[in-house]
């Protein structure tokens, strides 16, 4: 293989004492630890922020006499040179989990492919819980020191930067992202030419440029389109997440899969397993078997390899979710490749022909991963179920319960989404390795140690935390001159820092029912401007641009938020991404979530909620079924699922107030202790961190993946080996 040059730019003209903060910059490890973060804020903590809590940016804009001044401040020196420590030790580590739980597969890398990646709020190559639990597998497994990399695409322009107009409308503002203000390593041969792959497409070869991204220890590929080998046309091929037009998206999707592989080889790297993480990258598995059948296999046995080293997660409860192209479409942008694989136009078309509703056919991604993979998975218990049942017809002549699809239910990344001050509380009371040992329910049993009073003076101080974001982000709308004065009092400026806070933040989809509290509003109203125990609600999210009823559902939202009687209790933040999303799960008390069962796949904004001590209020959906116990938070309903929608709504409607009115409300306003604490809410609060944190983490999710799917997985390909080796 050719020489692989990499560069890392540095612009930020560092002097020599400080340098390395270029290296941090330009390894997302700062992004989850919170004391290299705050080094790098407190330079010029005004700077930082108008960065968009972006390093590269920010270093580059630093004015050079402020370095001066570092570089003379013995306290800021001692912290950059501790950090920095602690960061080279952790690129060159000698002890991980993996290192000790699998001595002997150091060698064997996983490959994680997905569409979209959400590692910081600075890199919108993400729009939303996909992207964040594709980014938080990549920390996990670099923390964990797992041999993996990922696949991705880098975006002309960022998911959709939102606005909410007067009349609670959303408009949709495409932001161009700027190369030079990510931390990307540029990619050249040997010859200092850009690396790049190309992928074969109707007529012509599209070429896509190479670039990685340093997260930890763990290596992100990313392509683009836009570069002068390309035509106008395919120069767009990778400029947004989720185009509606089908020619783009196959496009994207056969760049994703097959291109995606080759950028691997491309790179030098021959991994053992390949992760599809949901169906977008399937076309995988057909380059794959091109590549065997090439290398002298029949297709049969080189289906058998793919099959044997593919781990597919699918991440759709419905079946209107998922990927599927016309079959024609199909034929004219893979009719060169049946050949190549010795089958016909019908061979080839049954490896993932679907019948449709009204009668078509299409060719389906979902079944394509799914019939060329031996490992499978959904992400969540019932999650699980309901695709054994959508897939049952793949496996007709098994029960239900047999269908080969297993679960590994979501998790998020502890470090990354918990309040710095908690993290301190942890550090104090459960052991200063508690880091290493998340999911160990036991540790977790400490939480009980930390006096009542030091865990409320945190969460209280987290909430008047987000209480000055939101005034903060109205102040500087307001002095921008771009709003109407009433989206000031409905973007939070009225909110009491001490009240009774739930938080509702997620994509808009009409199936989580963000709509669901407003059933009754003069109820709402009671229960809101209750002077005595007053309660406030929080909205945020983004809908599809193309998704109309979910923009109907934020405006039917900000027309009650905007109600005067409500007394600017009810608050609607628009533009929700990475960095609002920690202020909320960690500053709100309650968190809401009203999906209509069993639509909810997993979700995650709950588990980062109940990790900082905030309350889940949710449906027995997705993850929060198997993590409720009746004493780590409330129920919605029950697990009833009526074929009858408006009385489903109705009911969980009411098992909403009735719960909120009688129980949520009175526990935290009146069962106070002598001392003033909220000594019921506190034992629940506890209840809750103790046993959702270590079941619902990433370190959990990620060491299950390990041991359930990739180690079998490379186990079967081993043993293949040894046959074929006989």
């Amino acid at each position: 293989m050719e020489k692989i040059i990499r560069e890392i730019p540095n612009t930020f003209d560092l002097p020599y004492r400080i340098k390395k903060l270029a290296d941090l910059a330009h390894n997302l490890w700062w992004a989850w630890n919170p004391e290299a973060a705050r080094m790098i804020k407190e330079i010029d903590p005004l700077l930082w922020e108008r960065s968009h809590h972006n390093p590269v940016v920010f270093l580059r804009s630093v004015d050079p006499a402020t370095y001066e001044t570092l570089i003379k401040d013995r306290y800021f020196l001692g912290r950059y040179d501790r950090i920095m420590r602690e960061f080279n030790a952790y690129m060159k580590p000698v002890d991980t989990w993996f290192s000790r739980a699998y001595p002997n597969l150091l060698d064997d890398e996983i490959a994680y492919f997905s569409f979209e990646y959400g590692l910081h709020e600075s890199l919108m190559v993400y729009a939303g819980g996909l992207g964040v639990l594709s980014g938080d597998h990549l920390k996990e497994s670099s923390d964990l020191g797992m041999p993996l990399v990922g696949v991705g695409f880098l975006y002309t322009y960022g998911y959709f930067s939102q606005r909410i107009t007067e009349d609670g409308w959303q408009e949709a503002r495409n932001v161009q992202i700027v190369y030079d203000d990510l931390p990307l390593i540029a990619l050249y041969d040997e010859n200092r030419e850009p690396i790049k792959i190309s992928v074969e497409l109707p007529g012509r070869t599209v070429y896509a440029r190479l670039y990685e991204l340093n997260v930890g220890r763990v290596k992100l590929v990313l392509m683009q389109t836009n570069i002068p080998e390309n035509n106008p046309n395919d120069r767009q091929l990778t400029d947004r997440l989720y185009t509606s037009d089908p020619e783009l998206r196959i496009s994207q999707e056969i760049l994703l899969g097959i291109g995606g592989f080759r950028a691997l080889k491309a790179l030098g790297h021959n991994p053992s397993i390949y992760h599809m993480n949901e169906g977008h990258s399937a076309f995988l598995t057909l380059e794959r078997t091109r590549e065997l059948v090439r290398q002298g296999k029949t297709f049969d046995e080189a289906i058998d390899l793919v099959k044997r080293s593919s781990v597919f997660t699918t991440h759709t409860p419905v079946p209107a979710g998922n990927d599927e192209f016309p079959i024609w479409m199909v034929e004219k942008y893979f009719a060169n490749l049946w050949p190549q694989l010795g089958l016909n136009r019908e061979q080839f078309m049954d490896i993932a022909r679907i019948k449709q509703d009204w009668g078509g056919e299409a060719f389906s991604m979902p079944k394509l991963a799914l019939k060329l993979s031996n490992f499978r998975n959904g992400v969540s218990k019932i999650h699980g179920q309901v695709s054994k049942q959508m897939w049952h017809e793949l496996w007709p002549d098994k029960p239900v319960d047999e269908v080969p699809i297993t679960y590994i239910t979501n998790g998020v990344h502890t470090r990354t989404w918990l309040a710095r001050r908690l993290a301190i509380l942890y550090r104090r009371y459960l052991g200063a390795d508690w880091y290493d040992h998340i999911d160990d329910e036991e540790m977790w049993q400490r939480v009980d140690l930390i006096p009542d009073a030091d865990l409320w003076r945190v969460r209280r101080h987290l909430k008047r935390k987000l209480v000055a974001y939101m005034v903060n982000r109205a102040r500087d709308a307001w002095q921008a001159g771009s709003v109407h004065p009433v989206q000031t009092v409905a973007s939070g400026v009225l909110l009491d820092p001490y009240a009774l806070t739930i938080g509702f933040a997620r994509r808009f989809a009409t199936y989580k029912r963000a709509n669901l509290v407003l059933t009754d509003v003069d109820r709402l109203l009671r229960i809101v401007t209750n002077p005595r125990k007053p309660v406030q609600i929080v909205f945020a999210g983004k809908a599809h641009p193309s998704d109309e009823p979910a923009k109907l559902l934020i405006q039917e939202v900000y027309r009650h938020v905007k109600d005067a009687r409500f007394g600017g209790r009810l608050v609607f933040l628009d533009d929700y991404d990475m960095d609002m999303a920690r202020y909320l799960v960690q500053g709100v008390d309650v968190w809401l979530n009203t999906p209509r069962r069993p639509r909810e796949a997993s979700g995650t904004s709950g588990q980062k909620a109940a990790l900082n001590g905030t309350l889940n209020f949710s449906v027995l959906d997705g993850w929060w079924a198997e993590g409720y116990n009746g004493a780590n938070g409330w129920a919605i309903g029950d697990s009833t699922v009526s074929d009858n929608q408006d009385e489903q709504d109705k009911a969980d409607a009411e098992s909403l107030y009735d719960t909120l009115e009688n129980e949520i409300v009175p526990l935290y306003y009146t069962m106070r202790s002598a001392d003033g604490l909220p000594g019921d809410w506190i034992e629940r609060m506890k209840e809750s961190i103790k046993t959702l944190t270590p079941r619902f983490s990433t370190t959990r999710m990620v060491k299950q993946y390990m041991n359930e799917l990739y180690l079998p997985a490379i186990q079967s390909m081993e043993k293949e080996s040894v046959q074929e080796k006989a």
